[in-house]
């Protein structure tokens, strides 16, 4: 897998690895999710492409805003679970914050999701004692 940059031409493909990994909700319209990312720091939206096929197999949206990063929509396709290729994106993830001086990633994540939760305990995340809490501002449908 190839690690890259989200371009226009990878949006249908990305909605449609979001809609296969359940990522899409009724109150986040992921047109609307991506052209919010392409508007700001549009150099920290990735997708992850088969080197072999060229098909978009992964994808994540990191942010950082001076003082803690984030991750969004980790995505990989369900034919290629279990390879490794989540860790890659999160790797190249954590090298590209690193770089821009972030101290620390805070990944939400929902709490009936354990499948999820169980990965990213894998690469040495643990939960915080906070609580998230959250206002919807601009309403998507």
């Amino acid at each position: 897998m190839k690690i890259r940059l989200f371009t226009q031409n990878d949006r249908e493909a990305v909605k449609s690895l979001w809609q296969r990994c359940d990522l899409t909700k009724p109150w986040n319209d992921p047109d609307k999710d991506i052209s919010r990312k392409l508007a700001y720091q549009p150099d920290l939206f990735f997708v992850g492409e088969d080197t072999e096929s060229g098909e978009v197999i992964a994808s994540a949206m990191a942010g950082y805003d001076g003082h803690r990063g984030s991750v969004f929509y980790l995505a990989i396709s369900p034919d290629h679970q279990g390879k490794g290729y989540g860790k890659d994106v999160m790797q190249h993830i954590e090298t590209v914050l690193t770089g821009l001086g972030c101290p620390k990633l805070n990944i939400v994540v929902r709490s009936s999701n354990a499948q999820v939760l169980a990965f990213y305990d894998k690469q040495g995340y643990t939960p915080d004692s906070v609580t998230s809490i959250g206002k919807r501002l601009i309403p998507d449908v």
